[in-house]
């Protein structure tokens, strides 16, 4: 999926037909005996050399001396030889997205997150990097204590610059990283964590032909942290209209398009509450459907930064190249939703 976005950004009938030689250079780069190989961006750049959406000229090729791409004779497949950067840094980014479901009464029916270490890399040469984690199966195989949270990972999988037999026999992650961006580990966990947010709707008719939504968002995470681009999706009849928004946070909108009206709040800090009144006009003749959105869950999109869920911590990120540089490792914690729903109560 990476390498197509990458390639087409948006893969249709027609793009497929233009790139039919890209995509057959691709897939038989990509696969050998149905086997996946190289999946680097970079490095499938080197090895294909045709333009996508146009063929090059006969001329031109025939000018192109052919040339052994640099990861053919390399030991590290992903990371070409001679690499110079200016200022060497490596940033880290921590992203992990909730994804619950949470009842009526605020109780959570079901609740999953799903990890990923994303890397940018401008490290010159051929550094070699160790990565300590608050990981609960390295500190039972090596007999040691952690003052903090110990993390048990789930459905563990690396990029291919880690050497898996150091993980499985020492659980210690080392590697050579690519350069530029890339992504190191994803992982899942299924865990059972009070939800960061929590959205109470009552309803009142206030007659047939007018409708009133009282809604109360709570955030539930530490009052240190805030959470932006807060976006929260309730539901209204098909058939309401003539919309009316009272509220002191954030603005909003009504959506004919979703049957929902969006609440938009830039930001929204921990252990604080936000009111929200909307009405709504509705025909004298009601739709067969209208009392279908009870039945539709809230939707909550949001992103916190400096704070993970599950408690992951980056202990150390040890940076070793022959040169003997120094590099600055800089290392950021943000929780994202995934599917984060609430069931309304009416």
């Amino acid at each position: 999926m990476c390498i197509r976005d990458r390639y087409f950004k948006q893969l249709e009938e027609e793009s497929i037909r233009d790139n039919f030689v890209v995509i057959y250079e691709l897939l038989d780069e990509m696969m050998d005996n149905g086997y996946p190989q190289t999946t680097e961006f970079k490095i499938l750049k080197e090895y294909i050399k045709t333009e996508h959406h146009e063929l090059k000229s006969s001329k031109k090729s025939q000018n192109m001396q052919p040339t052994i791409p640099t990861a053919v004779s390399n030991a590290v497949s992903w990371r070409p030889e001679g690499i110079i950067h200016k200022k060497n840094e490596v940033f880290l980014d921590v992203i992990e997205k909730l994804s619950m479901l949470i009842g009526p009464q605020g109780n959570v029916i079901k609740s999953e997150i799903n990890g990923c270490l994303k890397m940018k890399c401008y490290l010159s040469g051929m550094p070699d990097l160790k990565l300590g984690l608050n990981d609960k199966a390295l500190f039972e195989a090596t007999g040691k204590t952690t003052r903090g949270k110990a993390v048990e990972l789930e459905d563990i999988k690396f990029h291919q610059c880690v050497r898996l037999s150091r993980f499985e026999n020492e659980r210690t992650i080392t590697f050579v990283p690519p350069d530029g961006d890339s992504e190191l580990i994803t992982y899942r966990l299924n865990l059972n964590v009070k939800p960061l947010f929590t959205v109470e709707v009552i309803v009142e008719s206030r007659s047939q032909t007018k409708i009133e939504f009282y809604v109360k968002a709570k955030s539930n995470f530490k009052a240190k942290n805030t959470a932006n681009n807060v976006e929260v999706f309730i539901p209204v009849p098909c058939d309401a209209q003539q919309p009316s928004f009272k509220t002191a946070h954030g603005t909003v909108k009504y959506l004919p398009e979703k049957d929902a009206m969006g609440w938009s709040i830039k930001q929204f800090p921990g252990q604080k509450e936000m009111l929200m009144k909307a009405s709504f006009s509705l025909p004298s003749i009601p739709s067969s459907k209208r009392d279908e959105y009870k039945k539709i869950p809230v939707n909550v999109e949001f992103e916190i930064q400096y704070l993970t869920v599950s408690g992951i911590q980056v202990r150390y990120l040890k940076i070793v190249e022959k040169s003997g540089y120094k590099a600055l490792p800089w290392v950021r914690y943000i929780t994202q939703n995934g599917n984060y729903q609430i069931r309304m109560g009416i």
